[in-house]
């Protein structure tokens, strides 16, 4: 099965209009929808389900369903529906968050049991057939700003799921929606609030205002230079300036016809780690530093070495980037 690419945020061919449903209480129920799909890729959760981090899922009902959507203005979403009768169908469900966790606060997963919600299974499951040609459970959609985009019928394996994420992604960065939210454990919760330094450029984040973020960090940074959290939020928001209002059509298809472009390069290095190909920008960029020399080799290096500050300096590919980096210098 071949995943649909969310190219379009609004208005895509196919797209059902899920902005207007009241979900009037007592209306309908999933019961009867069937499910669909082999089996869920390996690694989701059993009965109980797997330990999912703390603002990643947001349970939707018949009540909030329209407030819900209202959060990926400026955060885009996986819309989960699934049905309570049918524990395959939460397995897939509790696959989707483990999945979107990897992305690190760049999606949230919206859940809706659509037996626990007859008002909303009334309104969707008719809208499920006509997105994928058959109203089973379950369904997965795209959320940009609100409006639903279809991605994956069924019981997905979880290779399909991620590549759907990443697709979402990348359609999340060319319509702008670039925010996060912060997930954690409830563990981590229990520690206590955020510093008020952090805390104030999480806000800038959701308010827009990236250069306001960017100075928050580097207020926490000249406070205490060995914040490590500091310094990791300043280069993923400096990433997201980098790239607000950047046409990834056009940005790849300039870095595919002059690989020597280093400017053309490095926007599409931002935006694979931006769409989560991670490898794909070291790889890249590990390219030109091998290719170039002087100031422009310097360049690309400096670039390479902020990009794995973005991803962060434990993640293990980015032990290998540098690896690979000094490999390609010396």
């Amino acid at each position: 099965m071949s995943t649909p690419s969310p190219e379009t945020p609004a208005g895509a061919r196919g797209a059902v209009d899920l902005t207007g449903f009241s979900g009037a209480a007592g209306a309908g129920r999933a019961a009867g929808v069937a499910t669909s799909g082999a089996s869920v890729g390996e690694g989701a959760g059993g009965a109980a389900g797997p330990q999912i981090p703390d603002g990643l899922l947001i349970e939707a009902s018949d009540a909030t369903f329209n407030q819900v959507l209202s959060s990926t203005i400026t955060v885009p979403g996986v819309l989960v529906l699934w049905t309570s009768q049918h524990a395959q169908t939460r397995d897939y469900r509790d696959l989707v968050c483990r999945l979107a966790a990897r992305h690190g606060g760049r999606v949230v997963v919206v859940s809706v049991d659509l037996q626990a919600n007859p008002g909303l299974a009334q309104s969707l499951v008719p809208l499920i057939g006509q997105a994928f040609g058959q109203a089973s459970l379950p369904a997965t959609f795209g959320l940009l700003q609100g409006q639903p985009v279809p991605l994956l019928p069924g019981l997905a394996p979880e290779a399909e799921v991620s590549a759907a994420l990443d697709s979402l992604l990348e359609a999340a960065v060319r319509s702008g929606i670039t925010g996060r939210v912060e997930i954690g454990s409830a563990a981590d919760d229990a520690e206590g609030t955020l510093p008020p330094l952090h805390q104030a450029a999480y806000d800038a984040i959701d308010a827009g205002d990236l250069e306001g973020a960017a100075a928050a960090y580097r207020q926490a940074l000249t406070e205490n230079p060995k914040d490590t959290d500091a310094e990791l939020g300043l280069a993923q928001v400096e990433l997201m300036k980098r790239t607000a209002g950047v046409d990834l059509h056009a940005a790849r298809a300039a870095a595919a016809a002059d690989p020597t472009d280093i400017a053309a390069a490095l926007t599409a290095a931002d935006l694979d780690v931006l769409g989560g190909h991670v490898e794909d920008a070291f790889s890249r960029l590990l390219d030109l530093v091998r290719a170039t020399a002087g100031e422009d080799r310097d360049t690309v290096r400096t670039h390479l070495v902020g990009l794995f500050s973005v991803v962060g300096n434990h993640d293990e590919r980015v032990k290998k980037g540098r690896t690979a980096l000094m490999n390609a210098l010396f």
